[in-house]
């Protein structure tokens, strides 16, 4: 009887630090195209539905996999609209994780609201549901998560959350569940392009966060507080005000250069400067500063001063480095513009980008493989006798 030897197994396969420019799935939601400065949602140009599309558009192309007629536009909104109000225990507990969270801010908030969101409202494992149920449980947790920003920053502030409007579509709603007050429609339409402009990018941390969460068959409540968590970090969805920040400390046009010569040379990194994909000007950030361009004013202006000689210091000091401006840079510019305060400015990004999430969560969702890679090991060879106690 002849018999087989077993193989032996295969060496694990080697890849970058922070898995760059490995792949790990297939997609259909999106992709960016680093080398080329462009990225897509779907097979759109996401810079065009920017500038011609509204957020609701967006929304159902990333869900449905098709931008709607005028019928399905109104069903859609109105269908997310009604879901934006909270239930009476989740509007019950925002006062105590307003001040619970305190000075770390709504973003912090909203991984507790979330949730408890989830929980009220009886999410279930992504692995126990069809897809109906689990687009259900997206739509609703992506309707509540600017009505628990708001909330939130509100309540931090000693005023009243303000009840969402169901007339209004999501950005301006957005605004006025902020301020009270009714939104003027060129600031709404800007952050409105916003917000379109970073629904998705690619397998960025949080949205690779959130797929791996899916993969386990986690509830999706459970796998937005993921990706909420990523995204919070500086050198992820952190970076807006910083950017912003950087305006403020060089002060004015006669520092600017010295101000960056001073901190390129310290090794420094410049918020708003670079990006792990693009080697080319970000297109967001083109959209961007064409929107604030369009409002003006002494902010943008100074803005432009600080781009063009960043741009031109780093390409001398850093030769051979391609470090242009990213999203964040004309992004603090555009809702500072709009009356955000700075605090609010990466909870807003984390508003358009839960509806990123949630595609990238159902689409995992139907994949039942999890996802479960392997670390090298550098430590002391084993075996090694363990020392008496």
């Amino acid at each position: 009887m002849r018999t087989t030897e077993p193989s032996a197994p295969s060496a694990p396969l080697e890849a970058p630090r922070g898995l760059k420019g490995v792949i790990v799935t297939d997609t259909a939601l999106g992709d960016v195209r680093g080398a080329e400065g462009f990225y897509h949602y779907r097979e759109y140009s996401a810079v065009e539905l920017a500038a011609s599309r509204g957020f609701e558009d967006v929304w159902h192309l990333m869900v449905h996999g098709a931008l709607p007629t005028p019928a399905e536009r109104a069903r859609f909104a109105a269908q997310t609209a009604a879901l934006r109000h909270l239930s009476p225990e989740v509007r019950a507990a925002l006062p105590a994780v307003a001040r619970a969270t305190g000075a770390s801010g709504p973003l912090a908030g909203l991984r507790t609201a979330l949730s408890l969101t989830g929980a009220a409202a009886g999410f279930r494992p992504v692995y126990d549901l069809d897809p109906a149920a689990r687009q259900a449980d997206a739509l609703a947790a992506c309707a509540a998560v600017p009505t628990l920003l708001t909330a939130l920053h509100r309540l931090g502030r000693g005023l009243e959350p303000v009840e969402p409007r169901d007339d209004l579509p999501c950005a301006a709603n957005y605004l006025y569940m902020l301020t009270g007050e009714e939104p003027d429609p060129g600031r709404a339409r800007a952050v409105e392009q916003y917000l379109i402009s970073t629904v998705d990018h690619g397998f960025n941390a949080s949205t690779f966060t959130g797929r791996v969460i899916a993969s386990t068959g986690a509830d999706l409540a459970a796998c937005l507080v993921g990706a909420v968590g990523a995204l919070s970090g500086p050198l992820h969805g952190g970076a807006p005000s910083r950017a912003l920040d950087t305006l403020d400390a060089i002060g004015s046009p006669d520092r600017i250069d010295g101000w960056l010569r001073e901190h390129i040379a310290a090794g420094e990194r410049i918020m708003g400067f670079g990006h792990p994909v693009y080697r080319t000007e970000d297109p967001r950030s083109r959209l961007l500063k064409g929107i604030a361009r369009e409002i003006g004013g002494e902010l943008v202006d100074f803005a432009v001063q600080v781009e063009e000689r960043a741009e031109a210091l780093l390409a001398e000091l850093k030769p051979g480095r391609e470090l242009h401006i990213n999203v964040e840079f004309y992004a603090g510019v555009v809702m500072e513009l709009c009356g955000l305060p700075r605090e609010m400015f990466t909870p807003t990004f984390a508003a358009a980008r839960v509806v990123g999430w949630s595609a990238n969560i159902l689409e995992q969702a139907a994949d039942s493989k999890i996802i479960r890679p392997s670390a090298r090991y550098v430590g002391t060879p084993p075996p090694r006798p363990v020392p008496a106690a």
